[in-house]
Protein backbone atom coordinates (compact mmCIF):
# COMPACT_ATOMS: atom_id res chain seq x y z
CA UNK A 1 0.00 0.00 0.00
CA UNK A 2 1.00 3.49 -1.04
CA UNK A 3 0.95 6.37 1.80
CA UNK A 4 -1.95 6.73 3.75
CA UNK A 5 -2.85 9.89 2.11
CA UNK A 6 -2.78 11.89 5.28
CA UNK A 7 -1.88 15.28 5.45
CA UNK A 8 -1.72 17.84 7.95
CA UNK A 9 -2.92 16.76 11.64
CA UNK A 10 -5.58 14.37 12.36
CA UNK A 11 -8.07 14.42 14.71
CA UNK A 12 -8.75 10.78 16.03
CA UNK A 13 -11.08 8.88 17.86
CA UNK A 14 -9.68 5.98 19.97
CA UNK A 15 -10.88 2.65 20.81
CA UNK A 16 -10.68 -0.85 21.67
CA UNK A 17 -11.48 -3.64 20.47
CA UNK A 18 -9.80 -6.67 22.30
CA UNK A 19 -7.26 -5.18 24.07
CA UNK A 20 -5.67 -3.37 21.19
CA UNK A 21 -6.11 0.08 20.52
CA UNK A 22 -8.09 1.36 17.25
CA UNK A 23 -8.78 5.01 15.71
CA UNK A 24 -11.37 6.49 13.32
CA UNK A 25 -10.97 10.25 11.69
CA UNK A 26 -13.07 12.24 13.64
CA UNK A 27 -14.80 13.71 10.55
CA UNK A 28 -16.32 10.10 9.43
CA UNK A 29 -17.85 10.07 13.55
CA UNK A 30 -21.78 11.72 13.85
CA UNK A 31 -21.99 10.18 17.21
CA UNK A 32 -21.52 8.17 19.59
CA UNK A 33 -24.08 6.09 21.77
CA UNK A 34 -24.74 4.20 24.61
CA UNK A 35 -25.08 0.05 23.88
CA UNK A 36 -28.66 -0.59 23.37
CA UNK A 37 -30.54 -3.60 22.02
CA UNK A 38 -30.14 -4.36 18.76
CA UNK A 39 -32.94 -6.07 16.20
CA UNK A 40 -31.27 -9.04 14.75
CA UNK A 41 -32.03 -9.10 10.26
CA UNK A 42 -32.13 -12.29 9.14
CA UNK A 43 -30.13 -13.90 6.01
CA UNK A 44 -26.83 -10.97 6.86
CA UNK A 45 -23.17 -11.96 7.38
CA UNK A 46 -22.42 -13.10 10.50
CA UNK A 47 -21.01 -9.58 11.28
CA UNK A 48 -23.73 -7.98 11.34
CA UNK A 49 -25.46 -7.50 14.25
CA UNK A 50 -28.33 -5.86 13.45
CA UNK A 51 -30.40 -2.53 13.08
CA UNK A 52 -31.01 0.21 15.70
CA UNK A 53 -33.67 3.07 15.57
CA UNK A 54 -31.66 5.86 15.95
CA UNK A 55 -33.58 8.87 15.91
CA UNK A 56 -36.59 7.29 13.35
CA UNK A 57 -33.93 6.18 11.14
CA UNK A 58 -32.79 2.38 10.85
CA UNK A 59 -29.16 1.95 11.06
CA UNK A 60 -27.44 -1.12 10.12
CA UNK A 61 -24.99 -2.10 13.12
CA UNK A 62 -21.34 -3.95 12.61
CA UNK A 63 -19.55 -6.24 15.44
CA UNK A 64 -15.86 -5.16 14.46
CA UNK A 65 -14.61 -7.89 17.10
CA UNK A 66 -16.58 -10.39 14.55
CA UNK A 67 -15.85 -8.75 10.97
CA UNK A 68 -11.95 -8.60 12.05
CA UNK A 69 -11.75 -12.15 13.40
CA UNK A 70 -11.22 -11.65 17.17
CA UNK A 71 -13.27 -13.28 20.18
CA UNK A 72 -16.40 -12.33 21.09
CA UNK A 73 -16.29 -10.56 23.89
CA UNK A 74 -18.96 -9.62 26.72
CA UNK A 75 -20.52 -6.37 26.66
CA UNK A 76 -19.83 -3.91 29.57
CA UNK A 77 -21.12 -0.49 30.87
CA UNK A 78 -18.24 0.95 28.57
CA UNK A 79 -19.28 -0.94 25.04
CA UNK A 80 -21.01 1.49 22.63
CA UNK A 81 -21.90 2.16 19.26
CA UNK A 82 -19.65 4.21 17.09
CA UNK A 83 -22.21 6.00 14.64
CA UNK A 84 -19.95 6.19 11.62
CA UNK A 85 -20.61 7.90 7.74
CA UNK A 86 -18.86 5.67 5.05
CA UNK A 87 -18.78 6.52 2.05
CA UNK A 88 -20.28 4.16 -0.55
CA UNK A 89 -20.13 4.08 -4.50
CA UNK A 90 -21.53 8.09 -4.79
CA UNK A 91 -23.15 8.57 -1.76
CA UNK A 92 -22.73 7.88 1.93
CA UNK A 93 -24.14 5.37 4.34
CA UNK A 94 -24.83 5.87 7.85
CA UNK A 95 -23.64 2.93 10.22
CA UNK A 96 -22.78 1.51 13.38
CA UNK A 97 -20.11 -0.22 14.79
CA UNK A 98 -19.59 -1.96 18.34
CA UNK A 99 -16.61 -1.31 20.23
CA UNK A 100 -15.52 -2.43 23.56
CA UNK A 101 -14.83 1.07 24.93
CA UNK A 102 -14.16 4.45 23.54
CA UNK A 103 -10.67 6.39 24.65
CA UNK A 104 -10.32 10.09 23.73
CA UNK A 105 -9.75 12.19 21.05
CA UNK A 106 -5.99 12.71 19.62
CA UNK A 107 -4.46 14.51 17.04
CA UNK A 108 -1.98 12.75 15.21
CA UNK A 109 0.92 14.91 12.71
CA UNK A 110 1.68 13.16 9.91
CA UNK A 111 5.09 12.37 10.86
CA UNK A 112 3.64 10.13 14.01
CA UNK A 113 1.50 8.22 11.56
CA UNK A 114 3.44 5.28 9.41
CA UNK A 115 2.09 3.33 6.33
CA UNK A 116 0.10 0.07 7.91
CA UNK A 117 2.02 -3.07 7.76
CA UNK A 118 1.34 -5.59 5.09
CA UNK A 119 2.17 -8.06 7.74
CA UNK A 120 1.79 -8.87 11.32
CA UNK A 121 -1.54 -7.51 11.81
CA UNK A 122 -4.55 -8.85 12.50
CA UNK A 123 -6.30 -6.87 9.52
CA UNK A 124 -5.79 -6.52 5.72
CA UNK A 125 -3.91 -3.74 5.28
CA UNK A 126 -6.30 -2.03 2.89
CA UNK A 127 -8.43 -1.76 6.69
CA UNK A 128 -6.05 0.41 8.06
CA UNK A 129 -5.34 3.83 6.88
CA UNK A 130 -1.80 4.10 8.85
CA UNK A 131 -0.42 2.78 12.41
CA UNK A 132 0.24 5.45 14.81
CA UNK A 133 1.86 6.43 17.91
CA UNK A 134 0.86 8.01 20.67
CA UNK A 135 2.41 8.10 23.82
CA UNK A 136 4.45 5.39 23.12
CA UNK A 137 1.69 3.30 21.99
CA UNK A 138 0.33 2.06 18.58
CA UNK A 139 -2.63 2.99 17.50
CA UNK A 140 -4.10 1.12 14.09
CA UNK A 141 -6.23 3.86 12.65
CA UNK A 142 -9.11 2.37 10.32
CA UNK A 143 -10.17 3.25 6.79
CA UNK A 144 -13.35 2.58 7.26
CA UNK A 145 -14.91 2.79 3.87
CA UNK A 146 -13.11 0.07 2.85
CA UNK A 147 -13.95 -2.09 5.79
CA UNK A 148 -17.21 -2.93 4.23
CA UNK A 149 -17.50 -2.90 0.93
CA UNK A 150 -20.14 -2.14 -1.30
CA UNK A 151 -21.49 -5.51 -2.09
CA UNK A 152 -21.67 -6.49 1.62
CA UNK A 153 -23.94 -3.13 2.41
CA UNK A 154 -26.05 -3.48 -0.70
CA UNK A 155 -26.67 -7.30 0.11
CA UNK A 156 -27.72 -5.89 3.79
CA UNK A 157 -29.74 -3.04 2.66
CA UNK A 158 -31.91 -5.34 0.23
CA UNK A 159 -32.38 -7.95 3.35
CA UNK A 160 -33.26 -4.98 5.55
CA UNK A 161 -35.98 -3.86 2.41
CA UNK A 162 -37.46 -7.25 2.68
Amino acid sequence: MESKNIEGSTQLLTFLLDGEVFAVDISKIREVLEFTSVTKVPRTPPFMRGVINLRGSVVPVVDLRAKFNMPQGENSVNTCIIILEIAVDDGITVMGAIADSVQEVIKLEPEQINTPPKLGTRLPSDYLMGVGKHDDNFIMILNVDKILSAEELSTNRQDNAA
